[in-house]
């Protein structure tokens, strides 16, 4: 862990859910906010962008919902969500939507005895804990998944997002694709009425809240749980193969999208097949104005975004986050090139530009 992602991690867990980097009277501005599934990488990409352009990043860690929010209320240059915006909500919305990074959200718990990666979970089991109808670790149901584990005869603690979240989609969605049950009494979306458990806001929150609550069990992006040493759980894919959290199982579950043949990237990731893929895995999109009300600051956005997309790879890795393929990218340069409104008789991206 680098001495910039302890910090990042220490300042979310304390509440300082915000980048705001360099302070140069001739540096620019970039303003955006929402998804704090792609927070960490967000801010190390931030700080060595300021360091490299003197450009300054502002980027607000509030979830997804704050994130479109924002943007539809034209209060930030832009918006991250990583719940992805249908193509006609993006017409309706007069918004450009792309990918940027892709990781995985992890089950989370605080099990005594129960060390990283030991604990053996699969979808309808979890399902049915956040529906409340498994309410103790001893359930028949987790020692018939975990038959070399002693499980405590210990309440359950159900931990959940209460702010508008794409992780919040991410997790339901894959939980109403495994659990018929779950469909019907929960469904799929950024917020959700949960019928059991305790809210938190963020996923720092979210981490905070497990690591605190004995029996808990929460969920949040790989990278919270990683440098927060949390106790991950590994889980049983839609091949029937047990998986770690991990870049090459995010990345197996990403291999098989097709992000060409969905009009706005709306692309979704969770359940995917393959013996390696890590079920609960997805994009983070980023949002923004066809006609901005600044285009100048929307040009420093995509300056800063075709940055990252060139030189972020390796910051990315290191926090377990999956950069976007190189194919991908082009595409998404190319959708930039026509996607935004000219200005003054030019293209506001013409490839490249730095």
């Amino acid at each position: 862990m680098t001495i910039i992602s302890k910090t990042v991690i220490r300042s979310a867990i304390a509440g300082l859910a915000g980048i705001v980097l360099g302070s140069s009277a001739y540096a620019q501005n970039i303003s955006g906010a929402g998804a704090t599934f792609p927070y960490p990488v967000y801010a190390r990409w931030a700080q060595a962008y300021q360091q490299e352009t003197g450009t300054n990043i502002n980027y607000q860690s509030i979830g997804s919902g704050g994130g479109i929010r924002q943007i539809k209320e034209k209060t930030v240059t832009f918006g991250a969500s990583d719940s992805p915006l249908k193509p006609e909500e993006l017409e309706q919305a007069g918004l450009v939507q792309f990918p940027m990074i892709m990781g995985g959200v992890v089950p989370v718990v605080n099990v005594p005895g129960i060390q990283p990666g030991q604990l053996r979970l699969d979808g309808p089991t979890l399902a049915n804990i956040y529906l409340g109808e498994i309410t103790s670790w001893d359930d028949d149901a987790i020692k018939a998944l975990n038959p070399d584990l002693q499980l405590p005869d210990l309440a359950i603690a159900p931990v959940y997002r209460s702010d508008g979240s794409g992780t919040n989609f991410l997790f339901t969605n894959y939980l109403s694709q495994v659990s018929e049950d779950f469909k019907e009494q929960v469904g799929s979306n950024t917020s959700v009425q949960w019928p059991t458990g305790l809210g938190a806001r963020g996923n720092e929150g979210v981490a905070a809240q497990t690591s605190q609550i004995q029996g808990a069990v929460g969920y949040v992006e790989y990278a919270y749980a990683k440098q927060n040493q949390m106790t991950n759980a590994v889980m049983k894919n839609k091949d029937g193969q047990w998986v770690e959290p991990n870049s090459e199982t995010f990345q197996a579950a990403a291999a098989s999208a097709d992000w060409s043949a969905n009009p706005g990237y709306y692309v979704i990731l969770t359940d995917q097949p393959g013996a390696k893929s890590w079920p609960i895995t997805g994009a983070s999109f980023i949002l923004m104005h066809r006609q901005p009300q600044d285009p100048a600051a929307s040009q420093s956005a995509l300056r800063f975004f075709h940055w990252a997309y060139m030189n972020g790879d390796q910051m990315a890795d290191e926090l377990d986050y999956v950069p976007m393929p190189d194919k991908v990218v082009d595409q998404v340069e190319q959708t930039w090139t026509t996607g935004f409104a000219e200005v003054n008789g030019e293209a506001m991206w013409t490839g490249g530009q730095q």
